[in-house]
């Protein structure tokens, strides 16, 4: 027999060879192995073809094209082969995952808002409708806008009250929603009325304090703003979140950027004030919950306001607070943990 009969015998072989062995794979990875057994690098078709060098000069171009022709129908075949076991494997997954049509549906079940959007959406739309603009700032702020501008000098020990992130630029992440205001002020002029919510941060981290917290901070600048326009602010927002029968008392405090300052007490919802034995209020038959007073004259000045012609107020709370203490939650990471059996139940 010529080398070229005998090279076309082998090639032969391989083709029906490989037809059969495509027809006996039952699934793609068998199809595939298949496949590179006779086509691949080192597979039974290029086998043959090393004996190209061994065919007369005239026979190799035959001989290439006839194992071209081989390579091609196995090629062919391997593409329909495949195609059918992925259309056999599709109608095994339709007969398995057939469902009845005719069942009732199982239903979706309906999330709710996260407790602190609650309690910020609710405190939003109050002041809304008093007529507030809501304003937002950066969340990285100067020392200038964070301190400086709020009557706090870089010598002043209140700043000693504030475990701030300093950054390596000079930068720290606010500790409060307060340089809002001063950007908001130095943007407008009086007659104003807004608040600030957003993220703050603080080195603090147990079950009542979070790195990073909520807060919301409220200003009103006019002429002839007094604490009676303060205290009546307050005593709305206090009625509107937690109960139209609570009562407020107003402790003296101390913020350098207020002046005279306070802190606002609400009557113990859980003891209705009374104190004896209440775990909430320690006794006592009152809860803090935010602070607040009228604007320093340093900060007007700070802005270019006249503090002869203007005054106003300012508060500040934490929805974390607001959030735990109208929902009794006792750890303030439940809010941040995503736990879905804590989160259902604000559903």
């Amino acid at each position: 027999m010529s080398a070229i009969a005998d090279l076309r015998t082998q090639l032969e072989e391989a083709q029906r060879r490989g037809l059969e062995e495509f027809n006996q794979a039952e699934n793609p990875q068998l199809l595939y192995e298949t496949k590179t057994k006779y086509l691949g690098k080192k597979g039974v078709v290029k086998a043959v073809l090393r004996g190209l060098g061994q065919l007369p000069v005239e026979e190799r171009p035959q001989a290439g094209d006839l194992a071209n022709k081989v390579a091609e129908a196995l090629e062919a075949f391997y593409d329909q082969r495949l195609g059918e076991l992925k259309a056999r494997e599709a109608q095994r997954r339709i007969e398995r995952d057939f469902g009845d049509i005719t069942l009732p549906g199982a239903g979706n079940r309906i999330g709710a808002l996260h407790p602190l959007i609650r309690i910020r959406t609710e405190i939003e739309d109050l002041f809304a409708s008093l007529g507030y603009d809501i304003a937002e700032g950066p969340e990285i702020e100067t020392e200038y806008y964070n301190f400086e501008a709020l009557n706090i000098p870089s010598d002043h020990p209140a700043r000693d009250m504030q475990d701030t992130f300093f950054m390596k630029s000079g930068h720290v992440l606010r500790t409060h929603t307060s340089p809002v205001q001063i950007r908001y002020m130095k943007s407008h002029t009086p007659p104003l009325r807004m608040i600030a919510p957003g993220r703050v941060y603080r080195c603090d981290s147990d079950i009542t304090h979070s790195p990073m917290f909520h807060q919301i901070e409220g200003l009103v600048v006019d002429t002839d703003i007094s604490f009676c326009d303060l205290k009546g602010t307050l005593e709305i927002l206090i009625h509107r979140i937690f109960s139209a029968d609570s009562s407020t008392r107003f402790r003296p405090s101390y913020f350098p950027f207020t002046e005279p300052s306070a802190e606002v007490d609400i009557s113990c919802f859980a003891c209705s004030g009374k104190g004896s034995n209440c775990r909430l209020c320690k006794g006592t038959g009152w809860i803090e919950v935010l602070g607040c007073g009228m604007v320093n004259p340093a900060v007007f000045e700070a802005v270019g306001y006249d503090p002869e012609k203007y005054t106003g107020f300012a508060f500040g709370l934490g929805i974390e607070r607001f959030a735990m203490l109208k929902y009794g939650i006792s750890d303030i990471r439940l809010f941040f943990e995503n736990d879905i059996r804590f989160l259902k139940q604000f559903r």
